[in-house]
């Protein structure tokens, strides 16, 4: 999937609706209230990010949201102006070629109905936003200090493929995006019942993202507005900078997280942050300096050669 090409123009008159004074409430732009089948990873067996006419040199981008609790308000920001400004800042800045983007909602496997949901990779508006907004907030979650954020990464190994990795050997970029700690440990039963796998163990987060990370320069995004970042901001940080290094962004503002996800995938690509943050002003000049502080060059094989 990802043929044509995103036209700014539309996505504003489209928007129109969504950032009016008097501004529908998120259930008013989600209105599922149940998992679509189409984003169903039970019915899923690939999701493909090809080249085509309009795309030559596609990359592949996944942007996975946290939809428990009060995490849907990422998700509805991303809805009113975090896509289009996500999709145009990109073929404005061109720190990627091509990009086809697609997005999860991301629950808990421990307690959620729909612990994950996977659009197709789209480049075009109509497609992508209609499918975004098949995501159900299904709003649960639990007290186990974590989400599934380890999903994403198990379904971006094991079952996307991407023209970017297998005809260039470029990797793409995974954003998982959330409040709570990474995930311990998916287990076999919980896959087979919600993920549709077949003979697997239990799985540890650390597996999981060295799989993903084959293929995927994989960030995590921490929502410092979360009710549990907010109420364990060192834990949170800890957790996760162990887990995944330098690919932590810590994000000060939810409304400001598209900047923040370019201006990472600009700095992997080699631009200077400080240049980077810069460039935005204003006050997400500082949310995005805040974002990147921490980011290197990562757009590499894990060896550490680069193949494009």
């Amino acid at each position: 999937m990802g043929s044509g090409r995103w036209d700014s123009r539309e996505w504003a008159a489209t928007r129109t609706l969504y950032t009016t004074a008097a501004k529908p409430t998120v259930d008013h732009i989600y209105t599922s209230r149940h998992l679509d089948a189409t984003l169903d990873p039970r019915k899923i067996t690939l999701r493909e990010s090809r080249d085509s006419a309009d795309n030559p040199d596609s990359t592949a981008l996944i942007v996975g949201l946290d939809v428990t609790g009060s995490m849907g308000r990422v998700l509805d920001a991303m809805a009113r102006t975090g896509l289009g400004t996500l999709v145009g800042s990109i073929y404005d800045r061109r720190p990627i070629t091509d990009p086809h983007i697609a997005i999860m909602g991301i629950g808990d496997f421990e307690c959620d109905d729909a612990p994950l949901q996977v659009t197709q990779f789209e480049a075009a508006n109509q497609p992508l936003t209609t499918q975004m907004e098949k995501i159900w907030l299904e709003k649960g979650g639990g007290g186990n200090c974590h989400e599934s954020y380890a999903a994403a990464w198990l379904f971006a190994a094991t079952r996307t493929a991407t023209d970017c990795f297998e005809k260039r050997g470029k990797r793409g970029y995974l954003f998982t995006v959330g409040d709570e700690e990474p995930t311990p440990k998916l287990y076999g039963a919980q896959l087979r019942q919600k993920m549709g796998t077949e003979d697997n163990g239990d799985l540890t987060g650390d597996h999981l993202l060295a799989m993903a990370q084959a293929t995927y320069n994989v960030f995590h995004v921490i929502v410092e507005e979360g009710d549990y970042a907010y109420r364990r901001p060192d834990r949170t940080r800890e957790a996760w900078a162990k887990t995944i290094g330098q690919n932590l962004i810590m994000l000060a503002d939810h409304t400001k997280l598209a900047e923040v996800i370019v201006s990472a995938i600009q700095v992997a690509e080699g631009a200077d942050r400080d240049v980077v943050a810069r460039s935005w002003g204003g006050d997400t000049a500082v949310v995005v300096a805040r974002g990147v502080q921490d980011i290197a060059v990562s757009n590499a094989t894990p060896g550490g050669m680069k193949l494009y």
